[in-house]
């Protein structure tokens, strides 16, 4: 018989993120750009350690794994400059329009890039992206029963957007080039693994509904009213980047 192996097993409720009272901070330095916002806190620990950590404030993601009747998902190869890579993608945007739905945010962004509607809408996977450096979480949804679909009136392709390209991928395809490290997009990896699991598994018809909670997207809002209530006086060097190229 084999030495046990030490840890706790986690099993049941236990198996599972839960949201947790933020650990009181004190903003030193923040820094505002027209999407994300770098903050440097001093953060108590609840030891009493003081502690430095710079992260990103984020308005959050959605991302659309499309799928067809053919076993093909739709993608997108789009230019991201801090990486330096052009990246397969499946289609995908923030959700920076106030008071716009997760469901609504991922219709949208169907449209917009890659011309589809769908007619079954479910969760596939909810994620942080860098949960150690950046407040942005990431729903994935599942889109079915596609058919083509126009961009919504006046919308225009911008920055990176104008070179990006569409199509198609084959699903086991890409599950291969995802574990011959081919292909890196997060919610790619994310989305595909996850639909991958539910076919195979035979669970399609048990991801959740598309207007499932969200708990991380509304602690997330939770927070950022908090934030706005503490008095400005507490940060003690503010840059704006929002107006800079």
């Amino acid at each position: 018989m084999s030495e046990a192996l030490p840890g706790r097993t986690y099993s049941g409720d236990a198996l599972a993120d839960t949201v947790t009272p933020v650990w009181p901070a004190r903003v030193t330095a923040q820094l505002d750009g027209r999407v994300t916002s770098y903050v440097s806190e001093l953060v108590t620990a609840p030891s009493g350690e003081t502690l430095r950590r710079e992260w990103l404030r984020h308005p959050g993601a959605v991302a659309v794994i499309a799928y067809d009747d053919q076993g093909r998902i739709a993608v997108v190869d789009q230019y991201r400059h801090p990486a330096g890579f052009t990246l397969i993608e499946p289609p995908a945007g923030l959700l920076d329009l106030a008071g716009e739905a997760a469901l609504l945010a991922a219709q949208r962004e169907l449209a917009e890039e890659v011309q589809l509607q769908a007619a079954d809408w479910r969760v596939l996977v909810d994620t942080f992206t860098s949960p150690g450096s950046s407040q942005e979480a990431i729903r994935v949804f599942l889109a079915r029963d596609l058919a083509p679909a126009p961009p919504p009136e006046g919308f225009v392709l911008e920055g990176e957007e104008k070179q990006m390209g569409v199509g198609w991928a084959d699903l086991a395809e890409t599950v291969d080039h995802i574990f011959a490290g081919r292909l890196q997009c997060p919610t790619l990896v994310a989305g595909v693994l996850a639909l991958w699991a539910a076919v195979t598994g035979d669970r399609l018809d048990a991801l959740r509904p598309a207007d499932a909670p969200w708990t991380a997207r509304q602690t997330k809002l939770d927070r950022d009213e908090a934030t706005k209530k503490q008095p400005r006086s507490n940060q003690l060097r503010q840059s704006n980047l929002s107006t800079r190229a």
